[in-house]
């Protein structure tokens, strides 16, 4: 299906697009071939495909969420850089004195 240089300036004007004529030649091609390709995959028989949302299978890759054996406390700590024995001790980030 040709595509003709008024098609292009009906669509340029549709979307509030200007196009030189040289760029509407080169849009028309473009598109006739869009077109034309279009045209060769509706020739296709997809009559048992199933329509689809991505062409790419998409899979869930969290794992299921089981409970697993806990650490000690005693293991939590162990690596922390400042403990009071049962909990992390971190600087102060917010100022009471305002």
């Amino acid at each position: 299906m040709p595509v003709t240089p008024d098609d292009v300036d009906h669509v340029a004007e549709l979307a509030r697009l200007s196009f030189d004529d040289e760029e509407k030649e080169r849009l028309a091609r473009d598109m006739s071939r869009i077109l034309d390709h279009i045209d060769t995959l509706n020739e296709l028989d997809t009559a048992g495909v199933p329509p689809m949302s991505h062409g790419v299978t998409r899979e869930n890759v969290t794992r299921s969420d089981e409970p697993n054996a806990r650490i000690s406390r005693e293991q939590a700590l162990q690596n922390a850089p400042d403990t009071d024995g049962e909990h992390l001790r971190v600087p102060r980030v917010i100022d009471t004195d305002a």
